[in-house]
């Protein structure tokens, strides 16, 4: 069900109504949020922390943008080398060899 109203001339905001399950944590929190007066229903407090959720992932990915920017930027003189590139992935494939044998391990037993 879509539910459409606009109480101010411009855009129309649509609310879309959805059935959705919260662990007891989420629950909870949404709630005290509530209670605490911050949000003025459940919905509200789902909805604007859903939003704070987006905003702050937005500025992480521009903040991650301009730092690769700067980054580029540099002269090549000023770069500094990560590691030697025979051994760039080293500790990830190490990690990766353990876990897969743990599993082969464990489906032995």
């Amino acid at each position: 069900m879509v539910l459409q109203w606009n109480t101010m001339r411009g855009p129309t905001m649509t609310v879309h109504k959805q059935s959705v399950s919260f662990t007891d944590a989420a629950f909870t929190f949404a709630r005290e949020l509530v209670e605490a007066g911050e949000y003025p229903n459940f919905s509200a407090a789902v909805s604007g922390e859903m939003a704070r959720a987006k905003a702050a992932r937005e500025r992480e990915r521009t903040l991650l943008e301009a730092e690769v920017q700067r980054r580029l930027a540099l002269p090549p003189d000023q770069w500094e080398p990560v590691a030697a590139l025979g051994t760039f992935t080293s500790n990830a494939r190490d990690h990766l060899t353990r876990l897969r044998s743990a599993r082969e391990n464990s489906a032995k037993s």
